[in-house]
């Protein structure tokens, strides 16, 4: 067919498992440069001396190819087929489920995914079925971004239905509640993802997708750009610190995303990730 672009699912699954093991084992550079940062600036002695340990953990992996963390989390995967591509060999998404599975097993990773949430519990072996995404976009490439999404860091996260009312004062205030309340207990210094409007689904889903921006980048609205600012101002004078032990790093940056919502309601989304700031792309 001309103009589309044929893509064996197979080639799929190998990046998926490739990045699975890659983002375990290789904080990404702008979370490595924030910790360093963050360990210059920081107040307070025992919160500049647990930077160093997390900057010397993260050295660790990567040499010697072990996870930065035990918790090697749920495999989030936000997918974004090019409308152009023509898949062949099988179906997407059973080729990302395979890539997890994969990756997860190759890497000597530890599996957290069960069956049964509220009953049994029970562990499905291979950390699938893996939490997918997928927009169709215009072109011939597939993007795809692997974010490990460990359990500490996830029951830290909230949502709040607000009343339109409570503006964005009523916005600031939920997001630093949200992290005063997780204390020790996402590893701080976290990175905060936001979600503002859409639907209660669809603002959680934006917050998540928040973390993969880039830690130092800049929000394109001024407006939004000003709240993360105050957002993160307001979070590092909490105190909380590094690992919770006391200190002015509690969070490394606070990310937004907005979307259009019903003129009755104001969601937000608050996603919580811990200081190893996991995630992986790939354009195929």
């Amino acid at each position: 067919m001309p103009g589309v672009r044929e893509l064996d699912v197979a080639d799929i699954t190998a990046a998926v498992a490739r990045m699975c093991a890659e983002a375990n084992y290789d904080l990404p550079a702008d979370v490595y440069a924030a910790l360093g940062a963050a360990q210059a600036t920081e107040a307070s002695p025992t919160g500049r001396a647990v930077l160093g340990q997390l900057i010397e953990n993260a050295d660790i992996a990567r040499t010697d190819r072990v996870p930065i963390c035990q918790d090697t989390g749920l495999a989030v995967l936000f997918v974004e087929l090019g409308q152009d591509v023509h898949l062949v060999g099988g179906n997407l998404e059973e080729a990302l489920h395979e890539g997890v599975r994969r990756g997860y097993t190759d890497g000597y990773l530890r599996k957290s995914s069960v069956l049964e949430p509220g009953h049994a519990r029970l562990n499905t072996k291979d950390n699938t079925p893996a939490i997918i995404h997928t927009r169709v976009v215009p072109g011939d490439k597939v993007w795809i971004a692997v974010m490990p999404k460990g359990g500490g860091a996830e029951n830290m996260s909230s949502l709040t239905m607000l009343k339109p009312a409570q503006g964005a004062e009523g916005i600031v205030n939920a997001v630093v509640e949200t992290v005063s309340r997780a204390g020790s207990n996402p590893c701080p210094p976290v990175v905060i993802g936001v979600g503002i409007g859409g639907t209660i689904d669809r603002v959680t889903l934006l917050a998540k997708h928040a973390l993969l921006r880039e830690i130092g980048s800049r929000h394109a609205d001024p407006r939004l750009a000003a709240m993360e600012d105050e957002m993160l101002a307001r979070i590092n004078a909490l105190g909380i610190g590094p690992q919770g032990l006391g200190g002015t790093t509690t969070a490394l940056a606070v990310f937004i995303e907005e979307a259009p919502s019903h003129l009755a309601s104001m969601p937000v989304a608050v996603n919580v990730q811990c200081h190893a700031q996991r995630h992986q792309t790939v354009t195929i």
